[in-house]
């Protein structure tokens, strides 16, 4: 016999979908999403398990881009959903292992600054041989791609928020005897989500970036393209198809908008209720597609007939339902982030002795592939090396100076927010290499040689890494604060130095370590560069490996990403680093 309160739950069900004697329009377009998604998935996983060509043919017509627009988006997505099981696990596990973080955090330091050409040939060609007849292969190759340029900056993110949650909010959870799993649920996941969802929509941006490349990519003899809108964009800059070009911006630029209409605007819009503060900001932002799909009647139903069956799966005996004592409280104490049951400080420790072990093959390997590349090539590379970083931190000062205020004024304004971050959004993630030609052009007709023009490239694609951090950080501000310097009629430069500056301080050194790590990234295609047919190229690490890649050698493009990854490492360890502590002593609002 059911539960009268189960009778009632599924009664209240039956007749709110018995009232609805025709379905609304806005149950007919959800229902009509689901279809075009089940045909989009259909066409996607006919591409993925079809058989591997030789050559690909890329369609310049205008009628192939919504389905390439498909097919890349696919792999945005699957990419990103990748990027996030990896930051909750990856940024959980250095957050709470204190020996595991000095490894971790070093090894995160060296994997978002390596350049994609530095792995991504043998990638391929790995993933190609374990899947020799179909497309699969190529598909998961540059998936993987594109979550190395998203993953990073989500991943300090996330322990980052870890490691700034206050004091007594930990206490609280103590009090209440949550076990890890309730804690990270309760607390840690819901503080972190305001950074994490906008350093989501930035890791879109930074998956982009790298399009033309993951899907036109040529080793050698053999043709590794993938249809997609940046092969289209490829073959059209290839071909001087000038209308092609047009042609694939406006679907890139059409994509972007929709994507963040429809994904990241509501889920913007729901972040809203982790903010950690005692009062309701002014003006709390909105999304129509969001309300749209809360208006659905066939939604609200089938929400609440899958309530019922969790409910039921969930349901035990009588006898096993006997009210248990209630748990004592437990006393009030200071606990570290890294509480945890002893199985999982067994599980950290196998976990970091096989990363070990994976790391030291590793440089065995690249031992052997490195013993043979002369002295006077490392000579080189370091001063190339030296060079690339000066233009990674001109790049880096250049997108701070405007996109602080431009962040602080959008973060601090849900109206403005509203209206910029659709803007914001398709600037982000619009790939920067699309429009290398004609800034290319743009430089030359200046005057400018690449040498100074490599620092413009860096930052179309850099400079969003600090925009999106500082938003996040100052709409995370408490409302109370805020509140607090306009009573006491704070100026505007007051309130910049005593409470702006120092509330996003934390968030903004994660804008400029992933902001630095995307220009390492950016240098392979903002120092070799093709214009009308000829290579254009400065002296730069990232020119080196690009070479090194072209010609297929493999021993000086290990060399160059390690000479890059060391000098990565040392400034990281000896600059950013102190930054970090420098904003978790001073500047947390935990403290």
């Amino acid at each position: 016999m059911r539960e009268p309160l189960l009778d009632r739950a599924w009664g209240h069900a039956h007749a709110l979908f018995d009232r609805t004697r025709r379905t609304g329009w806005t149950d007919l377009l959800f229902l009509a999403g689901v279809a075009g998604l089940l045909v989009g998935l259909h066409h996607v996983a006919q591409e993925w398990t079809g058989q591997l060509r030789p050559v690909v043919a890329i369609d310049l017509s205008p009628w192939a881009l919504p389905r390439y627009a498909v097919f890349s988006l696919t792999r945005g997505l699957t990419a990103y959903a990748l990027s996030l099981l990896f930051t909750l696990a990856y940024g959980y596990w250095a957050a709470h292992s204190r020996a595991a973080e000095r490894i971790l955090l070093p090894l995160l330091d060296i994997l978002q600054s390596i350049p994609v050409l530095g792995f991504m040939p043998g990638l391929v060609l790995a993933f190609v041989a374990v899947f020799p007849t179909t497309n699969i292969g190529l598909e998961l190759a540059a998936v993987v791609m594109m979550f190395t340029g998203q993953v990073w900056n989500m991943t300090f993110s996330f322990y980052h928020s870890l490691r700034s949650i206050p004091q007594d909010l930990h206490e609280v959870s103590v009090v209440y005897g949550d076990d890890w799993w309730q804690r990270f649920r309760r607390l840690e996941l819901p503080f972190s989500t305001m950074g994490l969802v906008w350093n989501s929509m930035m890791s879109m941006a930074g998956g982009w970036f790298f399009l033309m490349i993951n899907e036109a990519f040529v080793l050698g003899n053999r043709d590794f393209r993938l249809p997609g809108i940046g092969s289209y964009m490829s073959v059209a800059v290839a071909r001087g198809d000038t209308a092609a070009m047009l042609w694939a911006v406006l679907a890139m630029v059409t994509m972007i908008v929709v994507l963040d209409q429809l994904l990241w605007r509501p889920v913007v819009v729901w972040a809203q209720k982790f903010r950690v503060e005692e009062s309701s900001a002014s003006e709390a932002p909105t999304s129509w597609f969001l309300e749209l799909l809360q208006d659905s009647r066939l939604l609200e139903y089938l929400r609440r007939v899958g309530g019922l069956i969790w409910a039921r799966m969930r349901r035990r005996p009588a006898a096993a339902r006997a009210p248990r004592a209630p748990r004592a409280a437990a006393p009030v104490r200071a606990v570290s982030t890294g509480a945890a049951p002893a199985w999982a400080g067994m599980l950290s420790t196998g976990l970091l002795i096989a990363l070990l072990a994976v790391l030291a093959w590793g440089a065995w390997n690249l031992f052997e592939l490195l013993h043979k590349v002369p002295f006077v090539t490392w000579s080189g590379l370091l001063g190339q090396a030296a060079l690339t970083l000066a233009r990674v931190l001109a790049s880096t000062l250049i997108g701070t100076l405007w996109a602080l205020p431009a962040g602080l004024a959008i973060g601090l304004s849900p109206r403005l927010s509203r209206w910029m971050q659709p803007v914001t959004q398709v600037a982000a993630s619009f790939p920067a290499p699309m429009l290398f030609p004609l800034v290319i052009a743009l430089l030359h007709s200046a005057g400018w040689t690449l040498g100074w023009g490599s620092i413009v490239l860096m930052l179309l694609g850099t400079q969003w890494y600090i925009l999106f951090n500082v938003i996040a950080g100052a709409m995370a501000i408490p409302a109370d604060l805020r509140e607090a310097a306009r009573s006491y009629r704070l100026g505007v430069w007051a309130r910049m130095r005593l409470l702006y500056l120092p509330a996003v301080f934390p968030m903004l050194v994660t804008g400029w370590v992933t902001a630095a790590g995307g220009a390492w990234n950016a240098s392979i295609v903002s120092e070799y560069v093709s214009y009308k047919g000829h290579l254009i190229a400065t002296a730069g690490i990232g020119a080196a490996i690009s070479r090194a890649a072209e010609r297929g050698d493999f021993p000086a493009l290990a060399a160059g990403v390690l000479m890059l990854a060391a000098l990565v490492v040392v400034f990281n360890r000896t600059v950013w680093r102190r930054l970090y502590a420098l904003a978790e002593e001073r500047y947390s609002l935990s403290r």
